[in-house]
């Protein structure tokens, strides 16, 4: 798993401990396992979010584990032509390669540690697929992507895309130097990741080694979320078990801790997790497929507007090799109104 990484993780700027005498640790609310499913052409993924209600994981909607996948000559699958409206998508790629092209212009390729910040808003099309050359010769393949929802003001924001290369990400580590911190957005004891968000929110990615403790100041105002993508550890402060592909909501609180076991398995020598939050958005969520919106009217209207191209338009020299499909997307199609 090499994201990005130093040689040396005592150079690294460290997070101080929060005070137990002044913090409130966080307990965790619920300890949740992700299911397995395909996605676009046949891509596997773990929905991380599944069975979690959308008030606990507001402003989020939804998340992805791409992988982790060896594919064979051949095998890979990336997604087609594609609508968004009222939300963000934020892809993280862990290990290989993945290109993007969106109709506003926005695209690039993404390798290990790199991220696209893709804000839909009012309405974009988008293409993610590996490049020629991976599906030619196969490879590995491990990354994520995040929907971070938008509040009904910034809905009908113009589209646009962030290219963050994995060394533009902030590093930091625990001050036993046993956790290594990757902060790709918002702020965690005064480091701020490169991400530009509409929704305040913090994302980050941290490698902990067999054994490590991690404790973390975090904004009472943000949600708390720790999703565990390999290895296994324990979470809050009960130290309740967490393994690959379990999402822990934690409760109230100013800062939250988790922890590395001694021992973990050879394919994982490390717990890896993603630590999100952000502060909740408190709006009706109308979410179908490719669209969330507040109301099932506006979502039947993006529907509208995609099918008569109002959502933009697939580049001519893209248009020769891929055709615009039908409203197809990850996540899972919602009708009406919830949250």
């Amino acid at each position: 798993m090499p994201a990005i990484t130093v040689p040396d993780i005592t150079v690294l700027p460290r997070i101080p401990e929060p005070d137990p005498t002044v913090s409130r640790e966080r307990a965790v609310r619920s300890l949740t396992t992700a299911p397995h499913g395909l996605e676009g052409e046949g891509f596997p993924v773990r929905r991380a979010f599944a069975g979690v209600d959308l008030a606990d994981i507001d402003p989020f909607v939804h998340m992805d584990q791409m992988g982790e996948v060896e594919y064979a000559p051949g095998e890979a699958r990336g997604t087609a032509w594609h609508p968004h409206r009222g939300f963000e998508t934020v892809t993280y790629i862990i290990d290989g390669t993945f290109e993007h092209s969106d109709s506003n212009g926005g695209g690039g390729v993404i390798t290990n540690g790199d991220t696209q910040w893709m804000t839909a808003g009012a309405g974009i099309l988008h293409i993610e697929k590996p490049p020629e050359a991976l599906v030619a010769s196969g490879g590995l393949f491990h990354g994520f992507q995040l929907w971070v929802n938008l509040p009904r003001t910034q809905k009908w924001a113009s589209p646009r895309y962030q290219d963050l290369r994995a060394r533009e990400v902030t590093m930091a580590s625990s001050p036993d130097g046993g956790a290594l911190l990757r902060i790709i957005a918002g702020e965690v004891a005064g480091h701020t990741g490169p991400g530009s968000t509409y929704t305040p929110m913090t994302l980050i990615h941290a490698t902990l080694s067999p054994g490590a403790r991690l404790s973390l100041p975090w904004r009472a105002d943000y949600n708390a979320l720790i999703y565990a993508m390999a290895g296994q550890g324990t979470v809050g402060a009960e130290a309740r078990p967490i393994g690959t592909g379990q999402l822990a909501v934690f409760g109230p609180g100013d800062a939250i801790t988790l922890a590395a076991l001694p021992v973990q398995e050879s394919r994982s020598p490390n717990l890896d997790v993603l630590i999100l939050g952000g502060r909740p958005i408190g709006e009706p969520v109308a979410w179908m497929g490719p669209f969330v919106m507040n109301t099932r009217e506006e979502v039947m209207q993006a529907v509208a507007d995609y099918q008569a191209g109002r959502l933009g338009t697939i580049p001519a020299v893209m248009a020769v090799h891929n055709t615009p499909t039908t409203v197809v997307e990850s996540g899972q199609p919602r009708n009406g109104e919830t949250g």
